[in-house]
């Protein structure tokens, strides 16, 4: 297509894959946006449901643990709950991030976006 312009058919094809790649990481935020985990803390008392972005959506209260005199237990219970689904969150975005790098060829540890 652009023989005999020197390296500016590399460069197009970079342009391309650069594009492509652009394309494909929307496509991966949009589906972290849309892959929920949960958080858990005190066995399963207090539940926190968050979106692999890691935005939280969502809190279950187990109600056996809303006692009055409990108050700061339960807060610290949902705050553990909340930092459970946040890494768990965390995790799910580098598990696809890292399968999306694999799939197009980028070498493992590189971390995207860049």
């Amino acid at each position: 297509m652009l023989k005999g312009l020197g390296g500016l058919g590399d460069m197009a094809k970079m342009m391309k894959a650069a594009t492509e790649m652009q394309e494909k990481l929307a496509e991966v935020q949009a589906e972290l946006g849309r892959i929920v985990v949960v958080g858990e803390s005190g066995a399963g008392l207090v539940k926190a449901r968050a979106t692999a972005k890691g935005e939280v959506t969502g809190l279950d209260i187990d109600p056996t643990i809303l006692v009055a005199s409990e108050k700061e237990v339960v807060e610290d219970l949902i705050l553990a709950a909340i930092h459970d689904a946040q890494a768990k969150a965390k995790a799910r975005s580098e598990q696809e991030m890292s399968r999306m790098a694999e799939a197009m060829g980028i070498p493992p540890g590189v971390k995207l976006p860049f």
